[in-house]
């Protein structure tokens, strides 16, 4: 092997190893409920998801496949109630795992944007892994439930998974009318977006900050 195959092969040994790093396992058990949850960043968009809200499940693996994540969710809550305790804990074991495989941020392209349609649907999402927690979600939908489901927990999950990620993230529902698309598109979105802003760009030295640090 010559002195610069050498060198190109070390190299790419290293990003490997980076990449492989950029995974987080956690769990949260609450008298509410009892979350697993394994996040990879650098993925392959597999997903093994059960959180005893159907929705919720599909909605997440959604996420994880245009995201180009892999994730793993085992939830049990207190569903005969409803499905609020388990999304917004859901939510924030995500926000939690995001933030650690991130790691300290170095290389990453920090900021993401996704404009995703699904049918008579459209769906943006900005992201900007700023260390600032902040949802801006500007979405209305035209039933309460899809299914079992209650549509004011898209709002409860994604304000959960921004504050504990700590990041900025706008969602804005342009236009229509079938509330499953209308949701779809929005967790489409935000799967494409986060993968943007998580990637590592070769450009990028050190913390994507004037601040020098995120």
């Amino acid at each position: 092997m010559s002195e610069l195959s050498t060198i190109v092969w070390k190299e790419r040994k290293k990003e490997m190893s980076e990449l492989s790093q950029r995974q987080a396992s956690l769990r949260r058990t609450t008298n509410e409920t009892d979350i697993s949850l394994s996040f990879t960043i650098d993925g392959e968009g597999s997903s093994k998801v059960d959180t005893g809200v159907p929705f919720m499940d599909h909605m997440l693996d959604l996420f994880t496949k245009h995201g180009l994540f892999d994730l793993d969710v085992n939830a049990k809550g207190d569903i005969e109630i409803d499905g609020h305790h388990t999304v917004e804990d859901v939510g924030i074991c995500l926000g939690q795992a995001l933030k650690e495989a991130l790691g300290d941020k170095k290389g990453i392209r920090r900021y993401g944007h996704a404009v995703v349609p699904m049918d008579e649907s459209l769906a943006e999402v900005a992201i900007d892994l700023s260390n600032r927690p902040h949802l801006e979600f500007r979405a209305q939908f035209p039933q309460a439930q899809v299914g079992q489901f209650d549509t004011e927990l898209v709002h409860e999950f994604l304000w959960k998974l921004a504050l504990e990620a700590r990041m900025n993230l706008h969602v804005i529902l342009h236009y229509g009318s079938n509330t499953h698309h209308m949701i779809e598109a929005i967790f489409k979105a935000l799967g494409r977006a986060l993968d943007e802003a998580t990637r590592l760009d070769p450009r990028v030295k050190g913390i994507p900050s004037t601040k020098g640090m995120l």
